[in-house]
């Protein structure tokens, strides 16, 4: 079954028209004519089924035969506030990985040991509308902007959340598992491949981060973030 991302669908119409990029796609390279079935989701839990009714390569036409929402809602909240890497394409790697195993939300932060200061966040949503697609998923994680890890503690204080911080120094620490419940809702940071500063962790378990382990090898920046996507995911299972 062939799927196209449409953010702009309404649900209460019985017809669809499809943009030219992916009406071109549709019919050029798919080669799908009259009856030809498709589903449309548009990043915020919307399914459609539909059928080609006029298939122009500019504006093809399309029936809604079925609409299904929140198609498999997750039963929790996810947000990574990861460093970025110094070779982006490991966290675009992840942001990859991260979408199909089920992620709500990331933000790239910029720490005091961060190799890399900007990140295209165009790039990063294409990435992550690809992995959705590929996936059958019909939420599309939100990327933000990048942003220093000083002004994330701002925005993040008074938001009603678990928060966590996994960093390698060694102190007591929980494992997700341990730290986090089932269906909640969560923010975990990750930081740079140096590791957050010691100021940095000492804020952060200030404004009510826990510390939290993710086993007892030393990750990459992108492994880690992998991973408590990971735990997350099988702590709702």
């Amino acid at each position: 079954m062939h799927l196209f991302y449409t953010p702009d669908i309404n649900p209460a119409h019985k017809q669809f028209i499809l943009p030219e990029e992916e009406s071109k796609h549709a019919v050029r390279v798919l080669r799908l004519g009259i009856g030809s079935a498709v589903i449309l989701i548009d990043g915020i839990g919307g399914r459609y089924e539909a059928e080609i009714i006029d298939p122009h390569p500019k504006r093809t036409t399309l029936q809604i035969l079925r609409v299904v929402e929140g198609y498999q809602k997750s039963p929790y909240y996810l947000h990574i506030a990861v460093a970025p890497t110094k070779n982006i394409d490991r966290i675009e790697w992840f942001l990859e990985k991260a979408t199909e195993i089920g992620l709500q939300e990331i933000t790239p932060i910029i720490s005091e040991h961060s190799e890399r200061k900007e990140v295209k966040v165009e790039r990063l949503n294409k990435i992550a509308i690809a992995a959705m697609k590929q996936s059958l998923k019909a939420y599309l994680p939100k990327v933000n902007p990048a942003i220093s890890l000083t002004q994330f503690f701002k925005e993040q204080e008074a938001v009603a959340i678990d928060k966590a911080i996994a960093h390698c120094v060694d102190t007591e620490k929980n494992y997700l598992a341990q730290a986090f419940k089932p269906q909640g809702k969560y923010l975990i940071l990750i930081g740079p491949e140096g590791d957050f500063s010691e100021k940095e962790i000492a804020e952060a378990l200030a404004l009510g981060y826990q510390p939290i382990s993710l086993g007892d090898s030393r990750l990459r920046t992108e492994t880690a973030a992998l991973m408590s996507c990971v735990e997350v995911s099988l702590l709702n299972r």
